[in-house]
């Protein structure tokens, strides 16, 4: 196993207490972002489908509003001049507000009116129907253009957000877990190491003082027999028969 593949720490019981409580850490996370992502991609897709549908309506209705366009100016003539005069605010009007999906604030644009109609005189003359149907086409197509713009936005940072959660799971389950699992591993090692050497030095020990008891046992009786030996060597002078032959 290389340094490369590790964290390079001192092998020790904390060590291995902190590094099971970094690799507990480290997979909560990992299944955490893991569900962020999953509900972050399946917002994707929705906010996908939408756009195409959205699109798809775009399309027809765009085209009706052109169509009502040319309707209108064929009815009225040219009526540019009045609308221009008769603006004094806007009546369309967008505001946003934060949509909260797995920890991610999505932008989403609303489309409302304040009420006022600017127009209200336009088409008095003639082409009032052609009119009044080219603000229903037109106001329809500004609302769908809000609601496109919207979901493009949270499509733009959902894409941004999935691929930097990708990544981030990416990189626990490929370099932060195996790492953690290896200085686990090597840690886990060392110390069996350790204890085989303490458990064979310890042994020695036992066997030494052992054999250290053994030599003084045997010492004590050797010690212990040669005092036997002696005091059964007889005395001759406390013995009176051998005093008399002695002194005849």
């Amino acid at each position: 196993m290389s340094g490369k593949d590790r964290l390079q720490i001192f092998p020790s019981r904390m060590a291995l207490t902190v590094m099971k409580a970094r690799l507990k850490g480290a997979q909560k996370g990992h299944s955490l972002l893991k569900k962020k992502a999953d509900a972050l991609t399946l917002r994707f897709r929705q906010v996908l489908a939408k756009i195409i549908e959205t699109k798809v309506l775009m399309g027809e209705v765009m085209k009706e509003a052109a169509f009502s366009l040319a309707e209108a100016k064929f009815a009225c003539g040219d009526f540019n001049h009045i609308v221009v005069q008769n603006v004094t605010k806007a009546a369309c009007k967008v505001k946003s507000r934060k949509e909260n999906v797995a920890g991610v604030n999505l932008p989403v644009f609303e489309y409302y009116t304040d009420g006022t109609d600017c127009y209200e005189l336009t088409g008095l003359s003639r082409g009032g129907q052609q009119i009044d149907k080219l603000k229903k086409n037109n106001a329809k197509a500004l609302e769908l253009l809000v609601e496109l713009a919207s979901l493009q936005t949270s499509f733009v940072t959902l894409d941004e957000v999935i691929k930097i959660t990708n990544r981030r799971v990416n990189a626990i389950e490929h370099v932060i877990i195996p790492r953690i699992e290896n200085t686990l591993s090597y840690i886990i090692t060392e110390l069996d190491e350790r204890e085989r050497e303490e458990f064979y030095r310890l042994k020695k020990i036992q066997e030494k003082k052992k054999a250290i008891k053994a030599r003084e046992e045997l010492e004590r009786e050797e010690r212990m027999a040669a005092q036997e030996r002696d005091d059964n060597v007889p005395n001759l002078l406390d013995n009176e028969e051998d005093e008399d032959l002695l002194f005849l």
